[in-house]
C-alpha cells in the first residue's frame, strides 16, 4: 500500500469513528431532551393512585426491619396530597393517614413530603411520573429508610 492509500484509509477510519461518536452523542441526548419537553406540571399529577411500597427501615433501631405498605394516595392537582395505608413494619401491622405537599418538574420528576402528625414525622420522596400520567414510581429519601413505591391511577380516564 502506498502512502496516499494509507492516508485515505486513515481518513476513512477517522470519519467512520467521528460519525459513530456524533451518532452516539445525538442518540444519548435525544431522550433527555424529549423528557425535558414533556411539559409536566403540578396539574399533571391529580386523582387517586393505588400503590404498594416495599423495603427496609435501617434506623432508628426500634423500627429497623422489613417494611411493606398498601394504600391510596390522592393528589389535588394544586400541590396537596393525602395518603392512607396499611403497613407492616418488621411484622407489626398499623394503619395511618399522612397529608403533604408535592412539586412536579417539566421532565415529569418531582418530590413530595408526607407529614404524620402523631409522630411529628415528615417523609420525603422523589418520584417519576410515567405511563402517560397513569403511574408513578417513587423512593423515600429519608435517611435510614430504603423503601420504594409503585403507584397506578386507580380510575384512569377512558376506563
Amino acid at each position: 500500500m502506498n502512502a496516499k492509500e494509507m492516508i485515505m484509509k486513515r481518513n476513512t477510519i477517522a470519519k467512520a469513528f467521528t460519525i459513530a461518536a456524533v451518532s452516539a452523542l445525538v442518540l444519548g441526548i435525544t431522550p433527555a431532551a424529549n423528557a425535558a419537553d414533556k411539559g409536566c406540571s403540578i396539574a399533571s399529577l391529580q386523582g387517586t393512585f393505588a400503590y404498594t411500597g416495599t423495603g427496609f427501615v435501617v434506623t432508628p433501631a426500634a423500627f429497623a426491619g422489613p417494611f411493606a405498605e398498601v394504600g391510596t394516595q390522592t393528589f389535588d392537582g394544586k400541590g396537596a396530597t393525602t395518603t392512607t395505608f396499611t403497613a407492616s413494619g418488621n411484622g407489626n401491622i398499623f394503619q395511618a393517614t399522612f397529608t403533604g405537599t408535592y412539586t412536579v418538574n417539566p421532565d415529569c420528576t418531582g418530590t413530595f413530603n408526607l407529614f404524620y402528625p402523631a409522630l411529628g414525622l415528615t417523609v420525603p420522596l422523589f418520584f417519576v411520573i410515567d405511563d402517560n400520567l397513569n403511574e408513578f414510581q417513587a423512593i423515600e429519601t429519608l435517611p435510614g429508610a430504603v423503601v420504594t413505591r409503585i403507584a397506578r391511577k386507580q380510575f384512569p380516564k377512558g376506563d
